[in-house]
Order: C-alpha cells, then structure tokens, then sequence
C-alpha cells in the first residue's frame, strides 16, 4: 500500500471504520487511564487486558464475537479482584496478578484444545484497526459512549475518591461500590480497545497520554481534555502511517504515544 494517498484512504470504508473505532477508543482510553493513574492503579489495565486473552480464545472457539466473551472474563475477573480485596485475600497487586494468571492460562488451554494459534487470534493480541467491521464498530462506539457518559456524570465523586478514599466515605459516597464500578469501566475500556492496539499494549494507550498531559500542570479538566487530544493524534497518525507504508498500526500508535509523552516531559524540563 506504499505510494497511496492519504485522500484516497478516506474513500474506503474501511479506513473510515478504523479512524471512527479509533478516535473513539483512544478518548476513552485517555479519560479511564487519567483517572487510573490518579488512583496509582494503572496495572490494573494490563491484568484484565491479559485476563480479556481468555475471552479471546473462548469466543473463536464457540464461533462467538471474541469481543463478547472477552468483555464477559473481563467483567468477571474485576469482580474476582473486588471479591479479594474486600475480603483481605489478598492486596490488589496481587489479585490483579491472580486473574492475570487464571485468565491467561485459561486462553492457552483453549487455544490448545482448538488446535493451535491462528491469525485471527492474532490480530487480537496485536490489535488489526484496519479489519474492524460493522458489527466491531456498533460495539466499540456503544461501550465508548457508555463509559464517557459514566465518568462525565460521576467526575466529582470520582476525584473524591481519587484523592480522599477515607473523607468520600463520610460525606456518604458508596466508595465501594464506586471503585467496583470504576473497575467495570476499565473493562469495558479495554475490550473496546482490542480492535485498536490489541491485549499485549493497551495499558500503553490508558496510561502515556495521561502521563503526558500531567507533565502541563493544568487543571483537571484540561489535563483531561490534553490527555484525550493526545490520545486521539497517536491513535490517528499510527492508523494512517500504518495504512499507507504497511506497518503494525499499535507499534505505531504506541511510538508516537511515546514520542508525545518525550516532548512533554522535555518541555516540562524546560520550563
């Protein structure tokens, strides 16, 4: 695909899917991350986008849209972790790292009883943009909405949270239950992600376009906003370099998402 032009580009549906599922992926993804950095839980992501790996597999093995089941073993596994630290099994370090376990071993018993890797597979755990279809987009753009409207309605009682777990239970906020459903949404973040940049790099995409707009020392608000246009150009130009010189589209998501992050930290130097 060398040579084409990036006007040409716009005609096919296809890119119009990919650059539509992108941008609404990588907005979500920044506000959900900005909030997890916040809360210094941002490996959270990376388990239940490891633990997602399982749904994965369950889903082209019955023949079911892999997004489905993943946001299934998704959802089960935040409560698998909700269940152990409200119940002092275990630290939520180490939850995280129980179901990052049980998920992805259980996606390697079923890959191994389907009879082996198979390029579909792979276009999950690396991301394939470019092949989101109809029915991906529907799901990418209802989970999006979704999640940006939860975290738009309860912003306040989120940085409460963030910043004061302990003041948010005396004023009467249901932390518990919040923080149960904050950790539902970064499961819904990072299934809607996988069309994008695929489970092995979504936590890069929660987490360095929040790291780089908290470098600005602005106002949450236009951190947020930074964190979500940051977000969006990686997402963009990774979609479009990958589409014109046919290169991996999360590698280059992810480069330029670090490229950002060093020139905010240079500027950040500079000042």
């Amino acid at each position: 695909m060398i040579g084409i032009s990036i006007i040409d580009l716009l005609g096919y549906r296809f890119f119009q899917n990919a650059l539509i599922g992108g941008v609404i992926a990588a907005a979500t993804c920044a506000a959900v991350g900005l909030f997890l950095i916040l809360k210094k839980e941002a490996m959270i992501g990376d388990g239940i986008a490891h633990t997602a790996f399982g749904g994965i597999a369950l889903g082209l093995l019955l023949e079911i849209n892999p997004l489905l089941t993943a946001l299934a073993v998704s959802v089960l596994s935040v409560f698998g972790i909700s269940y152990m630290r409200r119940k002092n099994v275990a630290p939520s370090d180490s939850a995280i790292a129980v179901m990052l376990a049980l998920g992805f071993s259980f996606g390697l018993i079923v890959i191994s009883v389907a009879g082996g890797f198979n390029v579909e597979l792979f276009s999950y755990l690396f991301g394939s943009i470019l092949t989101i279809d109809q029915f991906d987009l529907l799901v990418v753009s209802l989970l999006g909405v979704f999640v940006l409207l939860f975290l738009g309605f309860f912003r306040r009682e989120l940085l409460s949270l963030v910043f004061d777990e302990e003041d948010s239970r005396v004023m009467g906020i249901p932390t518990n239950t919040l923080s149960l459903a904050f950790d539902l949404l970064v499961a819904t973040t990072i299934v809607l992600s996988i069309k994008v940049i695929g489970t092995i790099l979504v936590v890069a995409l929660l987490v360095l376009p929040g790291l780089s707009a908290l470098q600005l020392n602005l106002s949450f608000r236009k951190t947020i906003i930074v964190a979500v246009g940051l977000s969006i150009i990686s997402t963009v130009l990774g979609i479009l370099f990958s589409a014109t010189f046919d290169v991996a589209t999360s590698g280059l998501i992810v480069f330029v998402a670090v490229l950002l992050f060093l020139l905010t930290l240079t500027y950040k130097k500079l000042q």
